[in-house]
This record gives structure tokens, sequence and C-alpha cells, in this order.
């Protein structure tokens, strides 16, 4: 006999305004605790040092946490120029120092113009990306010498944008695809401009779908539910819906009939053959008023589904199972 799960089984996702100074780990363990829920997991970790946008995902919604990963992200940062440091942002021991040119707009325009579109960029050496089993990180801690330009890989600016400058800063606005560092990308506009540089403040805008107006901080969703308390209803509607992940995902409605079938594994018809096929689909059920998401999938030219992803539906058990 399986062992109970301890926790609610509470699905959803909550956006978070990650404090300075807290891994993402541990807002993600600290959520957890608040809700006693049975499973979260987050979206991509965020530096110690930056703070903003950091979704997590309880129960179901888990089980998209690596679409989300994979989505583009937005970022504020303010650069420092004049020195490098080893983890490349305010945290690090100083490497080197550099004079600042006089900095004009249309100077740091030529610099920024050259790390927009597709790029090839290099990580800091202090990242979790791995070789040979160890993190990047760990290697640099142990002074493990290492070829870092081997990790180079391309990535996408979509926007980076000047907000502001002083004689030995810039403050950008970034908009750039999955496995960017911003980090990386503060040293190069830093060497673009004839100097060195790193980041001093780091803040997420969006990861995906999630804003930044949707966020909430630990103090206000702890302040939700007064200690002592076993009423959970105020955290719990500061949940979005689970299928907010798959925002980009045509939706099709399901009938309680093709909910079921999906449940136990069995394909559906939803479409006349010749129809479209369509790579990728949510499928949604609408009852009593509420719509839920119940699996993700995949449409052939005929308009059969077959189910990619399940999400269980604890409202709907019931009636699934009847």
């Amino acid at each position: 006999m399986a062992r109970k799960k301890k926790g609610r089984e509470i699905s959803g996702i909550l956006v978070i305004d990650k404090p300075p100074g807290m891994t993402s780990n541990a807002v993600l363990q600290k959520v957890k605790w608040l809700y006693q829920a049975q499973k979260a997991g987050h979206t991509g970790a965020l530096d110690p040092i930056a703070t903003g946008v950091l979704p997590i995902c309880l129960g179901e919604a888990t089980k998209f946490s690596q679409r989300l990963l994979d989505s583009d992200k937005r970022y504020t940062t303010r650069v420092q120029l004049g020195e490098s440091r080893d983890t490349a942002d305010i945290e690090g021991e100083i490497l080197e120092t550099a004079s600042i040119p006089v900095l004009t707009e249309p100077m740091i325009e030529q610099a920024l113009a050259q790390y927009r579109g597709e790029i090839t960029q290099v990580p800091p050496m202090y990242s979790a990306l791995k070789h040979e089993g160890k993190k990047l990180y760990e290697l640099a801690r142990e002074g493990v010498a290492f070829d870092i330009q081997s990790k180079a890989r391309k990535v996408t600016i979509h926007k980076l944008e000047l907000v502001g400058f002083g004689e030995d800063y810039l403050e950008l606005d970034v908009t750039c695809s999955k496995g960017t560092y911003i980090r990386s990308l503060a040293e190069d506009v830093a060497k673009a401009l004839g100097t060195l540089g790193f980041v001093a403040v780091l803040r997420r805008l969006a990861a995906g779908p999630y804003q930044q107006d949707m966020m909430i901080t630990l103090d206000a969703l702890k302040a939700l539910k007064p200690e002592g308390s076993d009423d959970y209803s105020s955290m719990d509607n500061r949940l979005l819906p689970t299928y907010t992940a798959l925002e980009s995902v045509p939706i099709i409605q399901v009938t309680v009939d093709q909910a079921r079938d999906l449940q136990f594994g069995r394909t559906i018809k939803t479409l006349d053959a010749g129809d479209k096929p369509l790579p990728q689909v949510q499928l949604r059920l609408c009852h009593n008023q509420q719509e839920y998401l119940v699996g993700f999938g995949e449409m052939n030219a005929s308009g059969v589904i077959a189910l990619k992803r399940l999400v269980k539906v604890p409202e709907l058990a019931s009636v699934l199972t009847q």
C-alpha cells in the first residue's frame, strides 16, 4: 500500500517577489511550508542578489516547470563600470580595475547594438552549469583550471534598451531568451565601451506570461494566514490557475466523457478529418461554472488527440470516475 503524501493537495502558480539575499530554493521551501503543499517547484533560479518575478509551481503545476524555465525573461539591471569581479556581480571579489571613458548616449547605443538579436555568450564561471558532473561555481571555488570558452552558447537578446546612465554606471532593460546570463551581458557591454563592469542590481520583471503586477511578497503572503489559523482560503485565492503556464498553447474544450477517457489514458477525437494538426494543445473542461486544465497533448490531422501529460483535477475526481 502506497504511503500517503504529507501536505495539502493544492495546485496552481504563485508569483513571488523574490527578496534580495535569499536563494530561489529558500523562497521555494518557504512557500511550500506556508501552503503545506505536497509538491512544489520553481521555474528557474535567480541569483541571490536578484529580486523580482519568481513563479512557484504547486502540485500539478510542477508538471509545467520546464516549460516556464524555457520561456523568455525580462530584467532591469544596473551595470557598475570600472571594475571586474570574480562572480561578475556585486558580491564578488575585485579582480581588476580600469578607467571609464566619458560616456555619451550615442557611444552607449553603439555598444548595445552589438548585443541585440542572436549572440554567442560565454557564461560566468560562477554559474550552475555543469562540467563533468560538477557545477562551474564549485570548480571556481576549488580553483580548478577550466576553459570557460568551451561553454559558449547561442542566446537571443530580444530587447536591450538604455534606461539611464551616469559617469560610472548604466541602467538597462533586457528581454532575452532562456539561458541568457545578465552578468555576462554586463561584462560584454562594459568591454565594448572600453572598460570593465559587473552587475550591481538585478531585478526580474517578467518570466514567460508572469509579470511584475502579479507578484506578492513573502511577508504579504504570510499575513494572509494568521499564525495558528487553519484557514488557507485567502492564500489559495492568490494562486493562478495551472493553465496560465500554457498561455500560448491552443485550447481545446472537452466534455466530461472525453475528460474521463483522457484520465484513463485513451485518445479522444474532437474534430473532423482533414483539420490542421496541432503539435501542442491544452485540454480544458468547463464544469459547474469552473474551468479546469485536464491535460496537455498533441492533435493529428484526423482530429485525434493523444495525451502527453495528465493533470489531476481533485475537484472532479468523483465525477470522472463514475
